[in-house]
């Protein structure tokens, strides 16, 4: 499952150099995770490293994108290409 950012959202910068992917990037209002590019760190982390620096929170699993550990991994090798 890709990660998505809410709108509690405060523009802090923490996130984006965190993501080993480079799915984070600067939106209109707040930043925003491409789910094409999101593994949930897996493959480079135990955890989404912009989930743990989030200091307000405001970044969980996208229900409209699910993924098992397998398919985040299939993900990364891909993008490792």
């Amino acid at each position: 499952m890709a990660l998505i950012i809410s709108d509690e959202c405060i523009n802090c910068d923490v996130c984006e150099p965190e993501c080993p992917n480079g799915a984070i990037s600067q939106g209109d209002d707040i930043y925003v995770i491409n789910p094409s590019l999101c593994t949930e760190c897996v493959g480079h982390h135990d955890k989404p490293q912009c989930m743990e620096v989030c200091p307000v929170d405001c970044i969980s699993k996208d229900p409209v994108h699910v993924e098992d550990q397998a398919d985040l991994y299939q993900k990364y090798l891909t993008l490792i290409d």
